[in-house]
Parts: C-alpha cells; structure tokens; sequence
C-alpha cells in the first residue's frame, strides 16, 4: 500500500478552520491550534444562545402581555386560561404585538375570551 501525505488535505483543512476564525483578536485569528479551539467553543456558544434567545423573546412577549392585562384589570393567568378554555388560538408573540399596536382589538380579544376588563387606576 503506497504511503499517503497530508500536504493538500492539511493545508485546505486548515484554511478552512483559519478563514472561520477570521477577525479573531491575536493569536487565534492566526494560529491553527487555537482558531480551531475558538472556532469550536464559537459554535457550542451559537448552538446555547439560540436556544436563549427563544427564552428571551418568549419572556419578553409574556412581559408585554402583562403589562397590557394590568392596564385592564387583569393577570396574565386569567387571559391565557379563558384563552385556552374558549379555544382561541393566538400566540404570545401575536397577542403582544395586537397589545401594543392595537389596543381596541386587545380589549376585543379580553371580551371574547369573556372576561370583564376594567381600568386600573
């Protein structure tokens, strides 16, 4: 069996690996052994926060819900729940954005889903 070398294979793995690091400050954005840690480490860091900013943004609808129950007299609970046994299926991401850019058609949602809102003072 005739002896294989890695000159082309090592040379265009590695500038796989460096062009992926590329704009990282010092050495690793110009050493192989560490641009491919950092590159490494990049991904797993990729891979948490999109599942973190799925928390993130659902977080942030569920705050504005609230916020916009609490003009009204109610708690988020009571809207989700008369939501869900009346068979209105809107999620937290539309229902934030009809809270804020359409307060009428909130307050006709709260009615709907058969709950009495009143203004808090």
């Amino acid at each position: 069996m005739t002896r294989v070398r890695l000159g082309a294979a090592r040379k265009q793995k590695h500038k796989k690996v460096l062009k992926a690091a590329r704009g990282y400050m010092g050495a690793p954005g110009r050493r192989y052994r560490l641009a491919k840690q950092k590159t490494f480490r990049s991904g797993v860091y990729a891979t948490r926060d999109r599942k973190a900013r799925k928390r993130d943004f659902r977080a942030l609808w569920i705050t504005r819900i609230t916020a916009a129950c609490r003009q009204r007299g109610l708690r988020y609970s009571q809207l989700i729940h008369a939501l869900w046994e009346k068979d209105i299926a809107l999620n937290r991401k539309m229902l934030s954005e009809v809270a804020i850019a359409d307060p009428a058609a909130f307050d006709a949602i709260v009615a709907a889903a058969g709950l009495q809102a009143t203004a808090a003072a």
